[in-house]
């Protein structure tokens, strides 16, 4: 599990390389509020946007993540299940802190991510 990374993962990349060339400027890997131990993947600290890029089998994807586990089956349903409530959490503690959450599963195109992403950060600019 040392091999998988926390940050800089591809569906990342490509959001963040065609974010940066719309010209848009964005934080990578913060806390978004220094009092939640979680960061969130690319953050407009300004319009207090963050955005989490989740990744199908660590976040259980409803289309892509696992139902069965065929090794250690009582340790990964637990994990899965572990994760997503942390995410729920994280969202519910930013949103009552003022910041609006935008989540993208991995195997959304980049390109309608990005624009979701877009369209938000110009209506908190306005």
């Amino acid at each position: 599990m040392q091999a998988n990374r926390s940050r800089d993962t591809g569906p990342e990349l490509a959001v963040r390389r065609l974010l940066h060339a719309q010209g848009f400027r964005y934080r990578v890997a913060i806390r978004p509020e220094p009092s939640l131990r979680r960061r969130a993947d690319i953050v407009f600290t300004k319009q207090r946007i963050a955005v989490f890029i989740d990744g199908c089998f660590w976040h259980g994807c409803p289309e892509h993540g696992r139902p069965e586990f065929q090794h250690n089956t009582d340790y990964w349903p637990h994990k899965i299940k572990t994760n997503r409530d942390r995410d729920i959490n994280t969202t519910d503690s930013l949103e009552v802190a003022g910041w609006r959450v935008l989540r993208f599963w991995e195997h959304e195109a980049a390109e309608s991510v990005v624009s979701s992403i877009a369209a938000t950060v110009r209506a908190a600019r306005s």
